[in-house]
């Protein structure tokens, strides 16, 4: 009953237009209201979802993103990406997964990709005669790798919730990340044979040398701040501290992008960037106790072991769940919401964590660019002037899905980095 209450009022609240966060939150005021729980526990709960040190990363990781687009950086990655993949037939959409999957390992963040990539590449992708439709849902479709490929603000998140390692986590989602960037490099190589989509002149070999000289302190930025993470010198929290002091000194002192004028801008942009992402982590911790106190995840697990439901079973029901929730919830939402429902199917199927983590982070990412909630789909057609229902997402939807289901059947595309820096997981 109060289970059934608790998502009957969300799901109520969402279809009346009602923002995802604020739905959550209301949601769980109202459950707490009727089955008497004390209403000062709201309070205690939201506070409590954000008083953790490992959270502390996500502004920091926000922070940098913005830096890193601001100060010049992310330029860099994409001269690097032209020079060479864009004399590739349909080269402009090739340089957008490769710029894609290098700031990836920056930011952490699909939305700041999204962003940062397709201000620079969707007008220039359409002025070359690329459908506008095709140029954002590529775009949107090759920012789902930001929160995969290491660092990610999901996976700091997800740490937090679980207690996981935040390096196995990062160094997981390599192969996975990887995996989609080239996954979409094949749709697009198909797309552009089909339609005949233009390529660039080859850059000759010494100029190649020149624009990778320049763009070395860019390059620079995911090795530091993955480094740091798996050699153990600092943490999470400490890496998203290290990525804004390295972002400011390339910014200001070496590319010169920067000035001291534009720092209190930057952090002004950065802080209203990390205004809803909190909130929403805030209303999710109090929709995610009342989910564990209402025991919906042993529910769960009690329901599939009565089907007799294998592991690679239960991972199946689980992709498809939420490939349907990201249809409509924001994946930061659905992260919160299932999170605590599905982990007690990992000790009951003795299920790999990490496994579980990245095919959980996968298929919300997925959802992020499935229509009709998708945040990457809206960022994208609104820099592209197109419609949503115009977009080409699909071709991209079932090209990562074909990777989450191979890293269901083979987990050691997960697993094999985090055992061979950390060793085998406990």
């Amino acid at each position: 009953m109060e289970i059934a209450l608790l998502f009957f009022d969300f799901m109520v609240l969402l279809f009346a237009g009602i923002s995802v966060g604020v739905a959550m939150l209301m949601a769980s005021i109202i459950n707490v209201l009727v089955f008497g729980f004390p209403p000062t526990i709201v309070a205690e709960r939201m506070l409590n979802s954000l008083n953790s040190f490992t959270l502390v990363a996500v502004p920091f990781f926000i922070l940098s993103g913005v830096i890193m687009n601001r100060a010049g950086l992310t330029s860099r990655m994409v001269d690097v990406s032209k020079a060479f993949v864009g004399h590739f037939r349909g080269g402009t959409a090739h340089v957008n997964v490769v710029a894609n999957m290098i700031l990836s390992g920056v930011s952490g963040s699909a939305s700041a990709d999204c962003a940062a990539i397709g201000s620079m590449l969707i007008p220039t992708m359409k002025k070359e005669g690329y459908p506008a439709g095709f140029a954002a849902g590529l775009t949107a479709a090759a920012s789902c790798m930001g929160p995969i490929i290491p660092p990610s603000i999901l996976m700091v998140i997800y740490a937090s919730m679980t207690d996981l390692s935040t390096g196995r986590l990062f160094l997981g989602g390599a192969i996975p990340g990887l995996m989609i960037g080239i996954s979409c490099m094949v749709i697009v190589a198909w797309k552009a044979r089909q339609i005949g989509f233009p390529r660039h002149e080859r850059v000759p070999f010494r100029a190649r040398g020149r624009i990778l000289f320049g763009a070395i302190p860019a390059l620079l930025a995911p090795v530091i701040i993955i480094g740091g993470i798996v050699s153990g010198y600092y943490t999470a929290t400490e890496a998203g501290v290290a990525a804004c002091v390295y972002g400011l000194f390339i910014g200001i002192v070496i590319y010169r992008e920067l000035g001291w004028k534009d720092v209190a801008p930057v952090m002004a942009e950065g802080i209203e960037m990390t205004a809803i992402p909190m909130f929403l982590l805030a209303s999710g911790g109090v929709f995610g106790w009342l989910l564990t106190i209402y025991d919906f995840g042993p529910l769960m697990v009690d329901w599939m072991k009565a089907y007799h439901f294998g592991p690679i079973t239960v991972l199946l029901v689980v992709a498809v769940l939420l490939l349907i929730a990201g249809i409509v919830v924001d994946g930061l939402a659905a992260l919160l919401i299932f999170v605590p429902v599905f982990m007690p199917l990992v000790p009951a199927y003795g299920l790999n964590p990490i496994h579980f983590a990245l095919l959980i982070i996968i298929m919300i990412m997925i959802g992020t660019i499935t229509p009709p909630v998708g945040m990457q789909i809206y960022i994208a057609s609104a820099i592209g002037k197109v419609s949503i229902s115009d977009m080409t997402c699909w071709p991209f939807v079932w090209a990562m899905m074909v990777v989450a289901v191979l890293i269901i059947f083979f987990p050691s595309l997960v697993t094999f980095l985090p055992d061979l820096v950390y060793g085998p997981s406990p």
